[in-house]
């Protein structure tokens, strides 16, 4: 099982990017998946997910309403829309799938956000 994320980069505050995290060995569709990021010096933090039953979507206070995060099973991606960025936005970004008894990362992307 690989996940692979894409799309950090470098943004200034009130800009977007977006995330990809693109899947394989592994059926997506029986996935939760979703993000994590973790900035220099802090712990990791749940930024947002999506189920695999009917795509309910959790968000992070710290991000609702900026970002969002959606799902192509056929493609076996996953998509973080980050609008509005801000500089605390800046930390490396996690991809993550997830079922009972099994959990998968990717790598992180870099997203840093700096005038």
């Amino acid at each position: 099982v690989q996940l692979q994320a894409s799309g950090g980069g470098l943004v200034q505050p009130g800009g977007s990017l977006r995330l990809s995290c693109a899947a394989s060995g592994l059926i997506l569709d029986y996935y939760a998946i979703g993000w994590f990021r973790q900035a220099p010096g802090k712990e990791r933090e749940g930024v947002s997910c999506i189920s695999s039953s009917d795509g309910s979507a959790y968000y992070a206070d710290s991000v609702k309403g900026r970002f969002t995060i959606s799902r192509d099973n056929p493609n076996s991606t996953v998509y973080l829309q980050m609008n509005s960025l801000k500089t605390e936005d800046t930390a490396v970004y996690y991809c993550f799938a997830e079922r009972v008894g099994h959990a998968y990362w990717g790598q992180g992307t870099l997203v840093t956000v700096s005038s």
